[in-house]
Order: C-alpha cells, then sequence, then structure tokens
C-alpha cells in the first residue's frame, strides 16, 4: 500500500458517457411490418413513424389481431426467422467496445429475444405483453415515456447521454439526452424534428457518437 502522504483523490465526480439506442428501425426490422408481410394483413404495417400515439396504436393493432385470429405464437414466429438490419452487429459491438449501450425501446419482453440473442445480449428496457391463452389481451409499459425517463435517470447518475432513433415515440429520449440523432428516419419526422441531425448510415453515426463520449 502507498504511503498515505502518496494518496491522490480529487473529489469532483467525473462525467462518464452511455448510449441510448432505439431497437426496431436502429438495429432490427420493423417487427409489424414483417408480421403484414407475412401475414398478407397492410392494416398491420403501422408503426409509429405513423401513429405518434402509442396506446391508439397499439388498440389498433390488438384489434386487427383479434379479428385475423393472430396469435403471440405466429408473431414470434415471423421473428424468429428476421436477421438483424445489414451491418447493425457491426456497428454495436463497436460501439460496445468503446462505451456502455442500453437498447430502449418500446417493443415487448415477449418479442425481444430472438433480436437479444443476435446481438450478444445487451441491456434491453422494454415493455411486456399481457397473453390469455396465446392471445395477445394488452400490454403494460413499463413506464410511460419510458425512454425519455431512462435518459434522465442515466443523467441523474452524472452520465453524459448519446441517444439514437428513427421514431416519433423516440424525439422526447432525444431531446432529453446530451446530444440526440435520427437514425434512418422517415422524412414527416426529420421535417418536423430539425434540430436532432438526421444520420442514415452506421459509419457516420458512430463517427458522431464516438465524438460526443
Amino acid at each position: 500500500m502507498l504511503p498515505a502522504e502518496k494518496l491522490w483523490f480529487n473529489p469532483r465526480p467525473v462525467k462518464q458517457s452511455i448510449v441510448t439506442l432505439d431497437m426496431e428501425g436502429v438495429l432490427t426490422p420493423e417487427i409489424w411490418i414483417a408480421v403484414a408481410e407475412t401475414t398478407g394483413i397492410p392494416e398491420l404495417r403501422r408503426t409509429t413513424r405513423d401513429e405518434p400515439d402509442y396506446d391508439k396504436l397499439m388498440q389498433y393493432r390488438i384489434g386487427i389481431m383479434d379479428r385475423h385470429g393472430i396469435t403471440l405464437p405466429k408473431i414470434q414466429e415471423v421473428i424468429a426467422a428476421l436477421p438483424l438490419l445489414p451491418g447493425a452487429l457491426d456497428f454495436l459491438t463497436e460501439l460496445r467496445r468503446r462505451t456502455q449501450v442500453i437498447i430502449l425501446s418500446d417493443t415487448f419482453e415477449q418479442f425481444a429475444q430472438p433480436f437479444m440473442r443476435q446481438m450478444g445480449w445487451p441491456t434491453l428496457f422494454c415493455h411486456r405483453l399481457v397473453v390469455e391463452n396465446d392471445r395477445i389481451a394488452g400490454y403494460q409499459l413499463r413506464l410511460p415515456d419510458q425512454k425519455k425517463h431512462a435518459v434522465a435517470a442515466l443523467q441523474s447518475l452524472n452520465f453524459n447521454v448519446v441517444a439514437a432513433g428513427d421514431s416519433f415515440n423516440d424525439t422526447s429520449m432525444l431531446g432529453q439526452a446530451d446530444h440526440g440523432f435520427l437514425f434512418h428516419a422517415p422524412a414527416n419526422v426529420v421535417q418536423q424534428f430539425p434540430q436532432f441531425p438526421a444520420v442514415n448510415d452506421y459509419a457516420t453515426l458512430l463517427r458522431l457518437i464516438t465524438a460526443r463520449i
């Protein structure tokens, strides 16, 4: 042990960085679009890119699934066959080599496992479905506006937070973060939120994030 006079302590907190990413549209395909294509039900193509009211969107989806008899196992079967977006794994692997990453998603525990396995089990904060006899009967939010609250909580722990997402439901997270980016966002989202730089390739996103951590 060093002599007492050689010990050094800086009482000022050191701010570290952490990155929060949306999942669907950023790292993985949109689950509901894939389900729509597999089942031939075009109404299920509607996502948070089109409808910013998440509860309204989920009630709409549940109603359609009830009418068409679409069960949870059917959706899980579709998800299990989906790959990550091209380049997503290399991007995420390199980003995790440089800093800590949390995925903040409005997906559900019952949907996410196949993707988490492909990505090497990163940390995921998401919601939970209510399932009755394989039928999706409802959903339970982990927390309303959970992405924004998660970022605020990380900031309260003295983290510099850099965030990226693609949809309306990501914009409160991007606004709360110290630095926020839109990634692969549709034109209507980019136009309504010009304060967030819009990026369309992983190499550029990695460079911009790295410059801010």
